[in-house]
């Protein structure tokens, strides 16, 4: 392992879009699944250790004397007692007091070439192709979880409490897990006992899955004809200072907490649609595709 002396919380530019940036080297870790390279600031967007939706960005590092691919893109944290983590390892949430936090660039060689070296600068690329395609699934993913809270809202017996349009939150409390891939999704949300305690018609439901599904349909319809706005707000300029994304549709703008990427607008898409499966009737899945717009 090699670091530079200066080290502080990885600088992102990702929320704004950015795509391409110089950065400095700040370490250097060898590992047998592909050696990771950390920066100092980046445009690449890495996967969350403790919500791993959206994946990682790929791209490239290059410099003059060379070029290498970037594979993967994960979330690195180190102590201030000098324990360094990466990913799945990192054992607090992001942020925690006492370690600093970084973006992770893994390569596909277990050692960095030797024009890679802490202290040394590079240009960052991130994989544009790859970004949109990322961006636009997180933002229909996002849209598909409003539009089943508008079309379960009347299947409520008790005050779930609200999502970012002011309904039923259905979403907040029943997804155990979300996947974001390019141009869609697969969310999965869990309908047992304590859904129902909360007061959630499960039967009724399921009774009318098909008609739900065609309600969601419908409303993302409308809101990907009104071409609605679509922006990152953050609180500061590193990896762990908090990101929400805004959505001006008709019916209000929509806030929600998240750290991945998205589009600038709605008019991006063509089309955004859902299919729900209960195969399990323990286990609603829905799966989001998003159709660029050409």
């Amino acid at each position: 392992m090699t670091q530079s002396s200066a080290v502080t919380d990885t600088i992102v530019t990702f929320p704004a879009g950015g795509l391409r940036g110089d950065a400095r080297i700040l370490q250097i870790e060898s590992r047998q699944d592909g050696a990771v390279i950390v920066l100092d600031a980046t445009p690449f967007h890495p996967v969350d250790h403790t919500w791993p939706d959206q994946p990682g960005d790929t791209g490239a590092l290059v410099s003059e004397a060379g070029r290498v691919l970037v594979t993967d893109t994960e979330m690195a944290a180190r102590s201030d007692a000098g324990e360094f983590a990466l990913g799945a390892e990192i054992p607090v949430r992001r942020g925690s007091e006492g370690w600093s936090w970084f973006v992770a660039h893994r390569i596909e060689t277990a050692d960095a070439p030797a024009w890679l070296a802490a202290g040394s600068t590079v240009v960052a690329e991130a994989d544009a192709e790859r970004r949109a395609a990322l961006s636009r699934g997180h933002t229909a993913c996002h849209l598909a979880s409003l539009a089943l809270d508008l079309a379960l809202a009347d299947l409520w017996r008790k005050d779930p409490g609200a999502d970012a349009l002011g309904s039923p939150d259905f979403e907040g409390r029943a997804n155990q897990s979300s996947r974001i891939h390019d141009d869609g999704s697969v969310d999965e949300y869990r309908l047992g006992k304590s859904l129902r305690k909360a007061g959630f018609d499960t039967e009724t439901f399921v009774a009318t899955l098909v008609e739900r599904q065609e309600r969601i349909n419908a409303q993302l319809a409308a809101w990907v004809a009104s071409g609605a706005r679509s922006r990152i707000e953050v609180d500061g300029p590193t990896i762990v200072d908090r990101r929400r994304w805004h959505c001006e549709l008709p019916e209000g703008e929509a806030v929600i907490l998240c750290g991945g990427t998205h589009v600038a607008s709605l008019a991006e898409f063509s089309a955004i649609s859902v299919s729900l499966d209960l195969s399990d009737p323990q286990l609603l899945v829905m799966t989001t595709t998003a159709v660029p717009a050409v």
